[in-house]
């Protein structure tokens, strides 16, 4: 059996002190360098951190110019919205500005082609007067002697529109019926002859006497035809009357066919009207309610004015006694008057008389003609 020395064993515990030591301190390092990339890995690593970094703003700034153009998108399309609409506003307005020119063409054509009264294609306005009349027919008689002043064409046959109501008016007048029953206008009422307008709508009620003062005063045509239509017998029945009244009176140029004068085919002479302005002028009523200025009635809730259609009664130069305007197309514009001038009472009627004003200025002719006429007597116009 062999024998070591002490110093030798020392020296071999030493060796495996320091190997065990080596060991524990070589296991960690080898563990790490396991788990710690190789210097490719780390330059690879970097690289792509590096390339990270250097993406992120640019990702950020596409997004932004993402942004920034979806922004511009949306205000270029606000923008395109605004000049769509302006464009619209503006392609609208001129065509409400075309529509208005063309209807005031429309308009301007219809005037320049309005229907030719019935004197004028019969050549009535070429004979020629004194007094340069510009209606086609008048007649101005005496009312006390029957003398005739002037006359032009009074027996031409024309229609005479609204002067129809003052035959309306004077049946009314003598048949003397209720004059506060209470009348309705209906729908029977509105007209369809030249779908005038009116301001007493369907519904609207009235007395019998306010329907007749605005027929007369204010040539109402919806008043005008409630009176003939609620006549004892009906409307037919009252156009009858009508007729067999001109007859009684010597109108023998004289018809009707409705109350109103709407039709063109009510139709007379001057003549026959200047009889019928010396009958109607006997009535008291007639006289009152046809030589009213205004006149103010209550409607449901509203009070309405009416006003009378002859702008010669509120003169202070005429007294006039009884007065009736008419005016459609085919007659032109109509006056008949009883007034007393210098003295004299007259009967005064024009018919077919071109311009909205012309009839009163013949009327104002004949009145300083009367004046300053003296002794001379009848002016004919030449036939």
């Amino acid at each position: 059996m062999h024998h070591r020395s002490p110093f030798a064993s020392h020296r071999i515990a030493k060796a495996l002190a320091f190997l065990t030591l080596s060991c524990a301190l070589a296991t960690p390092a080898a563990y790490a360098a396991k788990q710690a990339p190789t210097k490719k890995q780390a330059t690879a690593a970097a690289s792509a951190k590096k390339k990270q970094t250097a993406k992120a703003p640019t990702t950020k700034k596409v997004v932004a110019q993402k942004k920034t153009k979806s922004s511009a998108s949306a205000a270029n399309r606000k923008v395109q919205a605004s000049r769509s609409a302006k464009a619209g506003t503006k392609v609208a307005r001129k065509a409400t500005a075309a529509r208005a020119v063309a209807a005031a063409a429309a308009g301007a054509a219809a005037v320049a082609v309005a229907r030719p009264s019935f004197g004028q294609m019969a050549g009535l306005h070429q004979v020629s007067d004194p007094l340069d009349l510009k209606s086609s027919v008048a007649l101005v008689l005496d009312q006390d002697t029957k003398e005739v002043l002037l006359s032009k064409n009074d027996h031409a046959v024309l229609p005479i529109a609204s002067i129809t109501k003052l035959m309306t008016g004077l049946l009314i007048a003598e048949a003397h019926l209720p004059m506060d029953e209470i009348l309705t206008i209906t729908q029977d009422d509105v007209d369809t002859e030249k779908h005038s307008s009116s301001r007493l709508r369907v519904g609207t009620q009235l007395s019998r006497g306010e329907m007749l003062h605005l027929a007369l005063m204010s040539s109402e045509n919806r008043a005008a035809h409630a009176l003939g239509r609620t006549y004892p017998g009906g409307l037919q029945h009252f156009v009858q009357l009508m007729n067999n009244k001109a007859k009684l009176l010597g109108m023998s140029e004289t018809q009707y066919v409705e109350p109103t004068g709407l039709s063109s085919r009510n139709q007379s002479s001057a003549h026959d009207l200047a009889t019928l302005v010396n009958v109607a002028h006997g009535n008291t009523l007639l006289r009152q309610l046809s030589t009213s200025p205004s006149h103010e009635v209550a409607v449901g809730n509203r009070m309405l004015q009416f006003n009378n259609t002859n702008s010669l009664v509120k003169s202070d130069r005429w007294d006039i006694g009884l007065q009736k305007t008419g005016y459609i197309s085919e007659a032109g514009r109509c006056l008949v008057m009883q007034a007393e001038v210098a003295g004299r009472k007259l009967i005064m009627v024009f018919l077919d008389s071109m311009g909205k004003y012309s009839r009163q200025g013949d009327a104002e002719r004949v009145r300083h003609w009367v004046e300053n006429l003296g002794d001379k007597h009848m002016v004919a116009a030449n036939k």
